[in-house]
């Protein structure tokens, strides 16, 4: 043998212990494959036991390493997303650079990654193998997309999910705003309605299948939805939205809905015919009077990664307002094991829970002891239907009475929401809702380009101003200001405010709602000089703590400001009610000049 065989041979060798020493360990080696995944390897199973279940919540933290390897491959960072839902899941992150950017769940512009890298690692759409784990290759570029999946076998698919937003019954808490309009009609923020909260998040988060069910005072809703949502503004492609008024059928017994649970009853014909035509697998449960903005597709994904028959979104709620909505408690695992609606005295105190591992969420958790249902629900198609025609046929609410029932034998699981949300369900909860949205920064805000809100096109011009001092305010289109003040207030459309009008914080704020017509100036002097007063605040009038409802009419002079306390008084003959301590001129109400309140 010569000596250029030796030295081949010798060369040989050491290659081999090269790519041997450079190898992963045996736990990671997988089979060769196809080229096309070549920076991106599926390990074959490998779960660590010892991994902390913690509750359910939406926050998720990064761990930089959580499978250590021997030997050169050790230098290399593995990213990878723990997410606190009581199981780990597949979570898409880019490595770039100094950082990791998790792509969101459920956004549409992710989520043809998640498919594509879905589909390298596991080879078809739909089951991942179990346990398995995408790791990087010694090959692999600083902006290779990684992914670590472990227990997820499904992706929600948002053409499989149907939304049923329910109109809200007579509307007491409200009134007098809900005199003439459903619940949610009610104007807010300006221009907005409260309808657009529930339907906007539904198409930002790509739900383009929704019912609304209406019932009282519905006539503004219906223009509304048509006007905003059905007049050609939005683009459905295979989706729908559909008003389905309160009517009675041959047989059914006269009446109303009798909660929100009947009025999906009385529906259900047209609803299983719609869900089996399209395919529906989970219906999401939504209310029309809150304020929140959630992506549902994450609620829904969580649903389908415990295997939920029922999933409840839940929130962090303080002592003053707890004894207000439905409280939960769940297990370790999101299992909710108790359900108690609107609890008082020992009852209440008995939900109190734990509420420490929210920390990384919310300052201060403790001020939060108990967790509330939002009234957002998610359920699998089958078991609605078995609910409401087999199960539970005489039970008419989901809250009070088929909620309760249902966690002894279906598995329903928790999903604790932590960003902003406020029930709009009394005079003052809507008055503060709309005064926080003009804080410095607001809590929560109408303004985001890649999930905004929608509502009515009105086509109307820029507000004109003359000469105001306008400080912490929101000005809607349309309006005409001149010579007023405006602090810490909201004026909504077609608003009109006149030489001398001043609507300030003197306590609280003012709220004007704005006008569904302009007058013109011929109209405006025609009035004045018969002695009667036009749509808007006259002159030198003042304004706080108040609610001026649509088309108002405010003459010279008066002064709204409750200076008195009152907290409840009806004065429908004066053109107002006292709810809370908030002065509410009623919609198209006339208070004559001089008037002070």
């Amino acid at each position: 043998m010569g000596e250029g065989e030796e030295g081949g041979k010798e060369s040989k060798k050491r290659r081999e212990a090269g790519r041997a020493s450079t190898s992963p360990p045996p736990h990671l080696r997988t089979a060769p494959q196809p080229s096309h995944s070549r920076h991106i390897t599926p390990a074959t199973p490998s779960i660590n036991s010892s991994l902390p279940i913690p509750p359910p919540s939406l926050i998720h933290r990064r761990s930089a390493n959580p499978f250590p390897v021997a030997g050169p491959m050790s230098s290399m960072q593995f990213s990878s997303v723990l997410p606190l839902e009581g199981k780990a899941c597949v979570c898409p992150v880019r490595s770039a650079n100094n950082g990791c950017e998790r792509l969101k769940v459920g956004d549409s512009s992710s989520l043809r990654h998640e498919m594509a890298l879905r589909r390298k690692c596991n080879g078809a759409r739909g089951g991942a193998a179990n346990g398995a784990q995408c790791v990087l290759t010694s090959d692999a570029s600083p902006d290779t997309l990684v992914v670590r999946s472990s227990f997820r076998r499904n992706y929600a698919d948002p053409n499989e999910v149907a939304a049923v937003i329910l109109g809200g019954g007579t509307g007491t808490q409200l009134f007098p705003l809900t005199s003439t309009r459903a619940t949610p009609a009610v104007p807010i923020g300006g221009c907005y309605r409260l309808i657009d909260i529930p339907m906007s998040n539904c198409f930002n988060s790509g739900i383009n299948k929704i019912f609304v069910m209406t019932q009282f005072n519905s006539a503004s809703l219906n223009r509304h939805i048509h006007r905003t949502y059905l007049g050609g503004g939005i683009n459905f492609t295979d989706g729908s939205v559909e008003v389905l008024a309160a009517t009675q059928m041959p047989g059914e017994a006269a009446g109303w809905f009798r909660g929100t649970a009947d009025a999906v009853r009385k529906f259900i014909w047209v609803l299983e015919d719609y869900y089996k035509h399209k395919s529906i697998e989970h219906i999401l449960i939504l209310s029309g009077d809150q304020l929140y903005r959630m992506d549902y597709m994450e609620l829904v994904q969580k649903h389908v990664d415990d295997n939920a028959d029922i999933t409840l979104s839940c929130a962090p709620v303080g002592e003053s307002r707890a004894s207000e909505y439905g409280l939960v408690k769940f297990d370790s695992s999101g299992r909710v094991i108790q359900f108690s609606e609107k609890p008082k005295g020992a009852d209440l105190e008995a939900m109190k829970v734990d509420t420490s591992f929210l920390n990384f969420a919310i300052d201060d958790p403790a001020k939060n002891p108990y967790i509330a249902s939002m009234g957002v629900y998610v359920f699998k198609r089958e078991v609605l239907l078995n609910l409401l025609k087999s199960r539970y046929t005489e039970l008419h609410d989901f809250g009070s009475e088929i909620l309760p029932r249902a966690l002894h034998d279906h598995n329903v699981q928790a999903y604790v929401f932590t960003d902003y949300w406020e029930d709009i369900g009394t005079i003052r909860s809507f008055f503060d809702a709309n005064m926080a949205l003009c804080e410095q920064p607001p809590k929560f805000e109408f303004y985001d380009p890649k999930t905004p809100f929608f509502t009515s096109p009105r086509y109307l011009p820029p507000t004109k101003s003359d000469k105001c001092r306008i400080k912490e305010a929101i000005i809607s289109h349309g309006c005409f200001l001149r010579e007023c003040t405006i602090e810490h207030s909201i004026i909504g459309v077609r608003s009109r405010l006149n030489s001398g009008s001043v609507l300030k914080v003197c306590f609280p704020n003012a709220m004007m709602m704005g006008a569904d017509l302009y007058e013109t100036e011929d109209e405006i002097s025609g009035l004045l000089s018969e002695g009667k007063v036009p749509i808007g605040v006259g002159e030198n009038s003042k304004l706080s703590n108040c609610i001026i409802d649509m088309n108002a009419r405010i003459g010279r002079d008066v002064v709204i400001a409750n200076s008195e306390g009152v907290q409840e008084a009806d004065r429908p003959e004066e053109g107002y009610y006292i709810r809370s301590g908030i002065v509410v001129i009623l919609k198209n109400a006339t208070v004559k000049d001089g008037t002070v309140v």
